[in-house]
């Protein structure tokens, strides 16, 4: 059964997307920590992130700069932060965080944004692209 991730990527389920490539897509979360939470994924669907081949994982992160940057100029914060849990969904993801302190990296923050809120934020960042 495919991940909500990949239901997301073949544009089965509506997202606000920010960037794509041939083999990785990022999109806002919908129950952002903070405005601009984004999440990025590898579109081939793979469970754990340390299950990635090493080129996958490795070209990852400069995909995931891309957008952190673009977040970054489109959103007030300190810096972007980046966890990684890998529980909530069976497909290998980076979460993309604006924050001001360390205590803004808990998913206990996280609450459902409006399709709106969302749709503003999303082109806020993707001008930056």
């Amino acid at each position: 059964m495919s991940s909500i991730f990949s239901k997301i990527i073949r544009g089965e389920i509506p997202c606000h997307k920010l960037l794509e490539d041939d083999r990785y897509f990022s999109f806002l979360d919908i129950r952002p920590i903070n405005p601009g939470h984004a999440l990025v994924v590898p579109k081939k669907e793979i469970d754990y992130l340390f299950d990635l081949d090493d080129k996958l994982l490795a070209d990852m992160m400069p995909f995931a700069k891309r957008v952190a940057k673009a977040i970054q100029q489109a959103v007030v914060c300190e810096r972007i932060g980046i966890m990684v849990a890998g529980l909530e969904v069976p497909h290998a993801h980076l979460h993309l965080i604006p924050i001001q302190s360390l205590g803004d990296l808990t998913f206990a923050r996280a609450k459902p944004a409006s399709n709106d809120d969302l749709a503003k934020i999303a082109e806020k960042i993707r001008k930056f692209l």
